[in-house]
């Protein structure tokens, strides 16, 4: 059984991970927003307001639930740290309070892991935020969305930068199987597959 934080309002910090703008809406470097308002939603928090550099709310995942609180940095994803930095800080959060979903491009569409630590594999959204927070040692929710046939990181960005192809069906329940794993980290704890 986890406990939070001395003095912490909340037990979790959920930070979904995206880029601000209706030009970056559905595309899978956003899948992380996507994953965070459909947690939102079906927890019935309150609608995000801006605190943080980024959309914020809180509340609980039920009645007498998990507390929670639900961070979309509006800083774009390669300065993402400059929000998740202070939202910790202000909830007076441990590192493994701090649960990140995004987006993977080494893991195969529709696959998800789960993670505690270690490398940033080249994700700038990451990166920003194990600089900010000190270290990588807080959890994240991979998304695969599938890698491009080619190490160019030029086409790579344009990639994750681009719509997905694959059916609405299937990036809608990629969005929900998301949203129950970080359901069930937060329930259960950490939970890495």
């Amino acid at each position: 059984m986890r406990l939070p934080g001395r003095g912490a309002p909340v037990d979790w910090l959920i930070v979904g991970l995206g880029n601000p703008g209706s030009e970056y809406a559905r595309t899978r470097h956003n899948i992380g927003f996507e994953v965070a308002d459909a947690l939102i939603e079906r927890w019935g928090l309150s609608k995000p307001q801006s605190k943080y550099s980024g959309l914020f709310t809180q509340g609980r995942t039920s009645p007498g639930g998990r507390r929670v609180a639900v961070l979309l940095p509006q800083t774009y994803m390669n300065d993402a740290g400059r929000s998740v930095g202070p939202a910790r800080g202000a909830l007076k959060l441990e590192l493994d309070q701090v649960l990140v979903i995004h987006d993977e491009i080494d893991l195969p569409f529709g696959e998800i892991r789960v993670k505690t630590g270690g490398g940033v594999a080249g994700h700038n959204g990451l990166k920003s935020i194990r600089q900010a927070l000190g270290s990588a040692d807080f959890t994240r929710v991979r998304v695969g969305v599938g890698r491009p046939p080619t190490t160019d990181p030029d086409l790579v960005a344009a990639y994750v930068l681009s719509r997905f192809r694959e059916p609405k069906e299937e990036v809608r329940d990629l969005v929900v199987r998301a949203a129950n794993i970080t359901e069930d980290v937060i329930r259960e704890g950490i939970l890495e597959t």
